[in-house]
């Protein structure tokens, strides 16, 4: 749908829009029956109006261009009239006008689509000029405005100077920047490739630390067994020790209950003997033939294998005594040399276990600095 309706002007609206817009003054017999010439520079006045048409596209053509032809002087207003007609039509077009212009109206102007197309680009015109009118007063703004800018540009020019020399300031700084920035990227890699290395030599520290622990975990479990080893065999020597005593205290009470046994049978023994005595005295008491010294003798024997009884039986129980005593010292000794032993392997057991400790934690914090 056209932009612009087509209302046909009447040849006295026509005449006064032309008269009014100061593009020609005619009058409408000149309309009735137009010629060509008057047509074209009635359509340039038009286009010239609406700033479609310059004074060098309807000017007199370059020599240059007419030379191209057998004889330029024959065309000259044709050439004129060519260009004139394209931009009729450009306008006519950009308006979606519904009729087509041709050559022929201008060379053979017709009344009624001459009125038509002259109405046509009169009605773009004034759509035009309502259009300039509207947007004048936004046009006089932003000129105005524009100005402002300006002024502000011209006042703030002395600022944008001093920014520029910053600028260009800040450009040397980030080119230095940059060329620092190079030789950081190259001490970077340099300190990467030693960072590499370092860590392949820590990697090695490690993995030697981890197989030390290990053979140190080995000797202190194989040190362990041998301690616990060890503990066990003193015990066993200590238990042994213990049977054996406890098996002696027995067999010696036994021998002292057999000591016991002898010992009052001799007594009985002596008090048989006593009663043969006292039969004896009785027998000596009707033999008093029997001397005084042979009594005494007799008594005297008598008394003697008493005392000796006696004597020795003393001494077995000394020997016993002694003997159980020589025994609880020789098992005292026997449990403090082994307890003694155990509470050594026992320290050396601990000492190891803390060694063990301490060079572990040293192993890690190793391992933590350097991570």
């Amino acid at each position: 749908m056209s932009k612009f309706e087509y209302p046909i002007m009447s040849r006295s609206e026509i005449v006064a829009i032309l008269a009014e817009s100061q593009i020609a003054s005619i009058s409408e017999h000149d309309l009735f029956n137009p010629n060509p010439e008057f047509i074209s520079d009635l359509y340039a006045g038009l286009l010239f109006h609406i700033d479609v048409l310059r004074e060098e596209d309807h000017g007199p053509l370059e020599f240059a261009a007419l030379e191209q032809l057998e004889n330029p002087d024959l065309h000259v207003e044709s050439a004129r009239m060519v260009k004139l007609y394209n931009r009729i039509k450009e306008v006519l077009a950009s308006t979606e006008c519904p009729e087509k212009f041709t050559l022929k109206d201008l060379i053979r102007p017709d009344t009624g689509r001459t009125e038509f197309f002259l109405s046509a680009i009169l009605n773009f015109g004034l759509h035009r000029r309502a259009k300039l009118d509207f947007l004048r007063p936004i046009v006089d703004e932003l000129n105005a405005e524009i100005e402002d800018y300006n002024e502000a540009r011209e006042r703030e020019l002395p600022l944008v100077q001093d920014v520029d020399a910053k600028v260009k300031e800040l450009r040397l700084t980030i080119a230095g920047l940059n060329n620092h920035q190079m030789a950081l990227r190259a001490s970077f890699r340099k300190l990467k490739e030693k960072t590499g290395e370092m860590d392949d030599k820590v990697v090695h520290a490690i993995e030697r630390a981890l197989e030390e622990k290990k053979s140190t975990r080995e000797v202190a479990k194989n040190s362990e067994k041998i301690a616990m080893q060890s503990y066990r065999d003193k015990n066993a020597i200590a238990e042994l020790y213990t049977k054996v005593f406890k098996k002696m205290f027995k067999h010696f009470g036994q021998m002292q209950a057999i000591q016991e046994q002898d010992f009052k049978a001799l007594k009985a023994k002596l008090s048989d003997e006593g009663v043969l005595d006292k039969s004896l005295e009785a027998k000596l008491e009707e033999r008093q033939a029997v001397t005084c010294n042979q009594t005494n003798y007799v008594m005297s024997f008598s008394e003697l294998a008493v005392l000796s009884l006696k004597l020795s039986l003393f001494i077995s129980v000394e020997q016993l005594d002694e003997l159980r005593k020589q025994l609880e010292k020789e098992r005292d000794l026997k449990l403090e040399d082994a307890t003694k032993d155990f509470n050594n392997v026992k320290l050396d057991v601990e000492s190891r276990r803390r060694d063990l400790e301490a060079r572990q934690k040293n192993v890690e914090a190793v391992v933590v600095e350097v991570l």
